[in-house]
C-alpha cells in the first residue's frame, strides 16, 4: 500500500533546508583559502562567472527535476532520472550516482563534524583557552584524530565518543522526517549560525587595524592569476562544493515540493543565503584572523600546514589571545557544528528516500537500515584517517561524482527531457519570471562549460589521483581497500535499484 508522501511545511522551511545543505564547513574553511591562493579578489571573477553560467542554471534545473520526479513518487536520483527519460531503462542505474555521492561524503563528513563538537566542549571547559602556542594546539588536534599519542590523548577513545554523539544526532533528526526533523532543525540552526557568523566577523574585523590588512590580503586582486586555467577550475570546483550541486541532495529535497510550489524564487533565495555565508562571512573571519596572528606569511603557513590547521589550530590560537576568547571559540566551533549538521542531514535523505519510495519501507525502518549501514562504512575514515582514507573518499565523493553527476544531469534535462518542457515546468507556480537568456545558457553554455571543466580536471588532477601518484607506499593498501570498498558499494546500490524496479514492474505491469 502506498504511503502518504511527506511535504515541506512552509516555503521558508524548504529554503532554509536547501540553504542548510549548501552552507557547510566548506563555506568557512575552504572558500577563503581557495580565494587567497588563487588571485584574491580576482578569484571572484571566475567564481561569479561560474555562478551565473553554471551554478544558478544547474540549481534551477535540480529544483525543477526534483519536483517533477516527486510528482511520480520518487525522491532520489534513480527514480527522478528515470522519470525524466522513461524510454531509457538505464537511467535508473546512472541515477545511482545521486545516492552514491552523498553516501561517500557522509562516510567522512560526520567524522569531521564530530571534531567541531569536541572543540565546542573543550572551548567551554577552558582546555583550549589562554594559549596561542600553535605547536601545542597542533599536537592537541593530532591527538584527538588519533594520529599521535601525547599528553592530551592516548587513542581514539575520546573522538569516538563525539563521533557516536554526532552520528546519533544526525540519525535522530533524519528519523523525525522532512517536516518534523530536517525542516524544524534548519529553521532554528540556519538563523543561529548566520548570527554567530556575523558576531565573529565583527569581532575579527574590530580586533585591530591589522584585520583590515587581512581583508586586503584576501581581496586585493591579482589579475595575472586569471591567465591560469587552474584558477578557473578552482573557482568552479568551489562553486560545486558550496551549492551542493550534482550530488543528488537538492533533487531529493525538491522532490517533496508540491506541484505548484515556487522553484525559481525559492532556489535563488537558498543560493543567495549560501553566497552570503560564504563570501561575506567566510571571507571576513578566517583569513583576516590568521593574518593578524601570523602576519603577511599567512598563506605560506597555511600551505605548509595540514588541511585542518586553519580552522582548528590557527583559530584556536587566535581565541587564546583575545578577551572573551573562550566564548568566541565556542561560537566559532558551534557555528561550524551547526553548518556541518545542516549539511550532513541532507546527505542522509537520498538513500532514506530511495528505501521508502522503492521498497515501501516505513521511515523508521528506512532510517534504521541507513544507520546500520552507514555506521559500518564510516569506520574506515575514523580508524585510518592518518593513512589518507578520508582524503581519498573526499576526492571520489566530493569532486569526481559531483562534477560527473552535474554534467549528466544538465544534458539529461536540457537535451533529453527538453529545455522547452523544462522551462514550462520550472515556471509552474513561479513567483518570478527567469530571463529567457537563461534558457539558452542552460541548453548550450552550461553543458559546454561543464564538459570543459570535466576535461581539464581529468587531465590535471584526476589522472594522478586515480593512479595514486604520490601516495606513500605504507598508505597504498588502505587506499586500495577504500577503492575496492567503493566499487562494492556501487555494485550493491545497482543491485538494489534492479531489485526495486523489478518489484515495481511486477506491481504495475510496466517499467516505472
Amino acid at each position: 500500500m502506498a504511503q502518504k508522501r511527506e511535504r515541506w511545511g512552509t516555503k521558508m522551511g524548504v529554503v532554509l533546508a536547501v540553504a542548510g545543505s549548501a552552507v557547510g564547513l566548506g563555506n568557512f574553511l575552504r572558500f577563503p583559502v581557495q580565494a587567497a591562493n588563487n588571485g584574491g579578489g580576482a578569484f571572484m571573477i571566475p567564481y561569479l562567472v561560474a555562478l551565473l553560467l553554471v551554478g544558478i542554471p544547474l540549481m534551477w534545473v535540480e529544483w525543477t527535476a526534483g519536483r517533477y520526479g516527486g510528482s511520480y513518487g520518487h525522491s532520489s536520483a534513480p527514480g527522478i532520472f528515470q522519470s525524466l527519460w522513461k524510454k531509457n531503462p538505464s537511467m535508473k542505474y546512472i541515477g545511482v550516482l545521486g545516492i552514491l555521492g552523498p553516501l561517500i561524503i557522509y562516510m567522512y563528513y560526520v567524522y569531521i563534524e564530530s571534531w567541531t563538537l569536541a572543540y565546542c566542549y573543550y572551548s567551554l571547559t577552558g582546555t583550549l583557552g589562554g594559549t596561542s602556542d600553535t605547536s601545542m594546539l597542533t599536537s592537541f588536534l593530532k591527538g584527538l584524530q588519533g594520529i599521535e599519542h601525547n599528553e592530551y590523548f592516548s587513542g581514539l577513545g575520546v573522538v569516538l565518543i563525539f563521533f557516536f554523539i554526532t552520528f546519533a544526532i544526525n540519525i535522530l533528526i533524519t528519523y523525525f522526517g522532512i517536516r518534523g526533523g530536517i525542516e524544524k532543525i534548519c529553521i532554528i540552526a540556519m538563523p543561529t549560525l548566520l548570527i554567530f557568523g556575523v558576531l565573529l566577523a565583527i569581532r575579527v574585523i574590530t580586533l585591530d587595524w591589522g584585520s583590515f590588512d587581512g581583508l586586503g590580503h584576501l581581496w586585493n586582486p591579482d589579475f595575472s592569476a586569471l591567465k591560469s586555467p587552474k584558477v578557473w577550475l578552482a573557482a568552479t570546483g568551489q562553486l560545486f562544493f558550496t551549492l551542493s550541486l550534482g550530488m543528488g541532495v537538492i533533487l531529493s529535497y525538491s522532490s517533496f515540493l508540491r506541484e505548484t510550489d515556487d522553484v525559481p524564487l525559492s532556489g535563488l533565495t537558498a543560493a543567495s543565503t549560501n553566497e552570503f555565508a560564504e563570501i561575506i562571512l567566510g571571507g571576513s573571519i578566517v583569513i583576516p584572523a590568521a593574518f593578524i596572528l601570523m602576519g603577511p606569511q599567512v598563506l605560506e603557513k597555511i600551505a605548509s600546514g595540514g588541511p585542518f590547521d586553519l580552522p582548528f589550530v590557527t583559530m584556536s590560537a587566535l581565541f587564546g589571545t583575545i578577551t572573551l576568547g573562550q566564548f568566541f571559540s565556542f561560537l566559532w566551533f558551534f557555528m561550524l557544528f551547526l553548518a556541518g549538521v545542516t549539511s550532513s542531514i541532507s546527505l542522509t535523505q537520498p538513500l532514506v528516500g530511495f528505501l521508502q519510495d522503492e521498497f515501501r519501507l516505513s521511515r523508521k525502518k528506512a532510517v534504521g537500515l541507513f544507520a546500520a549501514v552507514t555506521f559500518v562504512i564510516c569506520q574506515p575514515a575514523v580508524w585510518f584517517y592518518g593513512n589518507g582514507v578520508l582524503f581519498d573518499l573526499d576526492f571520489w565523493g566530493g569532486s569526481f561524482i559531483i562534477v560527473l553527476g552535474a554534467t549528466i544531469e544538465i544534458i539529461l534535462v536540457a537535451w533529453v527531457f527538453g529545455v522547452d518542457k523544462m522551462w514550462r515546468e520550472m515556471h509552474v507556480g513561479s513567483g518570478i519570471r527567469i530571463p529567457r537568456f537563461y534558457k539558452f545558457v542552460t541548453k548550450y553554455i552550461t553543458p559546454v562549460f561543464l564538459l570543459t571543466i570535466l576535461g581539464f580536471w581529468f587531465y590535471d588532477e584526476w589522472i594522478p589521483l586515480i593512479l595514486m601518484k604520490g601516495v606513500p607506499a605504507e598508505d597504498m593498501p588502505y587506499i586500495l581497500g577504500t577503492r575496492l570498498g567503493l566499487v562494492a558499494l556501487l555494485i550493491s546500490l545497482c543491485i538494489l535499484v534492479r531489485i526495486a524496479w523489478q518489484k515495481r514492474r511486477r506491481q504495475t505491469g510496466s517499467e516505472a
